[in-house]
């Protein structure tokens, strides 16, 4: 793995627009699968976006947590919404009770005492990158937290009980196969209800990452048709094609 060019990749500029886009991600596996067509087209910033950056860094980059703004009105509609992100040059801002819901997200998982012994272990790493060829492809990942024997991903979920099968809509089947070969290790997920603030672990089996595995052999001949070097077919000639049964 090459010193230099992950050195490169722990800073988030890089990681996202710099030389982090000579590498797939988990990220494209939805694009390529779904909507090829926004491929490669950056995407605004949103309330589940900025949610779930705000609660990974309240647990494990409080530095940039420190720096998080919101503005303290009821809805985005409101003229006070619309003068802070214009006065601010901002896309987007959280409400404040956005801001305190996940506030208080965060605190729960920290102050149970498992959860918090994990995460904060002696010798874990946070948000550590990895770059990899995967099926002859070259991948990047970024790990919210390694440890010796795992890697750790932090996720907030609008109902926990359908977690286990809400994971294969979001592609977390795919993050785990990526991951697994990037970072050497298997991949599991501290989880927590953003309405009841339930906590749970959820451990991907065998069949799960081979699904995971499966996504990214599909994400994979996409790019290929479409966007590799040399590629035979215009995007703007895509179509769905799939089978109807039951």
């Amino acid at each position: 793995m090459d010193k230099a060019v992950i050195d490169l990749l722990k800073n988030d500029s890089e990681y996202y627009t710099g030389v982090g886009k000579n590498y797939l991600s988990n990220s494209d596996i939805g694009i390529l699968l779904s909507n090829p067509k926004l491929f490669g087209v950056e995407r605004e910033d949103s309330k589940a976006f900025a949610e779930g950056r705000f609660f990974h860094q309240l647990l494990i980059e409080q530095e940039k947590a420190k720096l998080v703004q919101f503005v303290d009105v009821t809805t985005r509609t409101t003229k006070e919404y619309k003068a802070f992100i214009e006065a601010n040059n901002l896309d987007f801002v959280m409400l404040k009770k956005e801001y305190d819901n996940i506030t208080s997200l965060a605190s729960v998982m920290k102050s149970n005492i498992y959860f918090f012994d994990e995460i904060y272990k002696v010798g874990n790493k946070f948000e550590e990158p990895a770059v990899g060829q995967i099926q002859g492809m070259m991948w990047k990942g970024k790990a919210d937290i390694v440890t010796d024997t795992c890697i750790i991903d932090l996720k907030t979920t609008s109902d926990i009980n359908k977690f286990k099968w809400s994971a294969r809509m979001y592609n977390y089947d795919s993050q785990a196969y990526i991951y697994q070969i990037l970072f050497g290790k298997p991949l599991i997920f501290f989880v927590i209800d953003k309405e009841t603030q339930q906590l749970g672990i959820f451990r991907p089996t065998e069949a799960f990452v081979k699904n995971g595995e499966f996504k990214v052999a599909r994400a994979i001949e996409v790019f290929n048709k479409f966007f590799a070097q040399g590629h035979p077919e215009d995007i703007e000639n895509y179509y769905i094609d799939e089978i109807i049964d039951n």
